[in-house]
């Protein structure tokens, strides 16, 4: 499965699973530690744990590897570490307060040959 269909997998599996503002950014030029972010709001700490888990067995159902989850404990936020894919899952309030889109959603500023 290559990472557009591994983004097309998790966001559709939250969508399905009733998570609130998908968003998907591609941050391949950003950062060398993965292609593609996405960003989900849930209503609570038991819909963020389901959000998770529902991802990780549709992931691993798919047969792609899942390289580890943070978070589960306080389910504020939780991280699901596809590789090519990160996965944030938030609360409404965690989520404004790291504005993550705001983070990662620019264009880098082109490098200039002198």
């Amino acid at each position: 499965m290559d990472k557009n269909e591994l983004v097309d997998l998790v966001t559709g599996t939250l969508e399905d699973k009733k998570g609130q503002d998908v968003v998907s950014l591609e941050v391949s030029q950003l950062t060398p530690m993965t292609d593609y972010m996405v960003i989900v709001t849930g209503r609570s700490s038991t819909h963020i744990k389901s959000l998770a888990d529902d991802v990780i067995v549709a992931v691993k159902q798919a047969g792609e590897p899942i390289r580890g989850t943070e978070g589960r404990e306080q389910s504020e936020w939780v991280l699901v570490d596809l590789g090519s894919v990160l996965v944030h899952i938030m609360l409404a309030a965690t989520r404004s307060h790291y504005s993550l889109e705001d983070l990662w959603n620019f264009k880098p500023d082109p490098v200039s040959e002198d």
